[in-house]
């Protein structure tokens, strides 16, 4: 006979039974594996959310740059009015020029196509306005001919153009020794020989400031051009009076903005 075996009796020491347990426990099942989702798979890739901030910014820039338009044009808006009150109280108009007379001493070509010239020049300068005072800077005065070649140059004193008055202003125009090129100097001879004579430009640059009552207004440039003036060359000593009947002088603002003059 074959001989049996029992169990024992005792119990088994607390240590071996968790083990037991715990090893028990611990044994995962085999779990069927399935593929992920989409939503696993697009969301693992997902940055994390952050605010935007560009469209605020731009927004920002947005309000900056209508303010500035408007604030532009509430300043534009209050000129025109204020030029408005004045031109209402004070009816301003700009002075006139007109050539009195021009007379030639000399005006001479030299073999080495060397310009000599003396020139003495009148102008007349008026104020049409009740309640405006103009003060003019020194005047520079410039003489060409309609080519642009440079025939001379002078200078008027400076002045203070009173209401209604009329101003009489006389310089002298000189070049000593300027050389010119052959063909300039051939159409200048060329013209002094011809009946109807060398037709001149004349070029008044300044600045000038206007008072009305206790307004002051600050100095802007102005430019005086005179064209129609014809002059032919002095025979001997005698000088020649140069054709002004056809003169007509125009007055221009030169207002300067940084690089520019307009």
């Amino acid at each position: 006979m074959t001989d049996r075996v029992y169990p024992s009796s005792k119990q088994p020491p607390n240590g071996t039974d968790a083990a037991v347990k715990t090893t028990t426990t611990t044994t995962p099942a085999a779990n069927p594996s399935f593929p992920a989702t989409k939503a696993q798979r697009y969301g693992a890739a997902r940055p994390p959310y952050r605010p935007q901030t560009k469209r605020h910014r731009r927004s920002c820039c947005c309000s900056c740059c209508l303010w500035t338009t408007v604030a532009i044009l509430l300043l534009l808006l209050l000129v025109a009015i204020a030029g408005a009150i004045v031109y209402v109280l004070y009816r301003p108009h700009r002075p006139t020029f007109t050539v009195s007379s021009l007379k030639v001493s000399t005006l001479n070509i030299t073999s080495s196509s060397k310009l000599v010239t003396n020139i003495n020049l009148d102008v007349t300068a008026k104020n049409p306005n009740k309640k405006l005072v103009y003060t003019y800077d020194p005047i520079t005065v410039s003489l060409t001919t309609t080519d642009g070649v440079d025939v001379g140059d002078g200078s008027f004193s400076s002045f203070v153009h009173g209401t209604k008055n009329t101003t009489h202003l006389k310089a002298a125009i000189t070049s000593n020794g300027q050389e010119l090129d052959e063909a300039s100097a051939g159409k200048l001879k060329g013209a002094l020989k011809s009946k109807s004579g060398l037709p001149l430009e004349i070029k008044l640059d300044t600045k000038v400031k206007a008072k009305m009552g206790g307004l002051r207004t600050p100095k802007v440039g102005i430019r005086v051009v005179c064209q129609g003036i014809r002059v032919t060359a002095p025979t001997g000593k005698t000088a020649t009076t140069a054709s002004t009947s056809n003169a007509k002088c125009k007055v221009d603002l030169r207002l300067k903005i940084w690089k520019w003059t307009l």
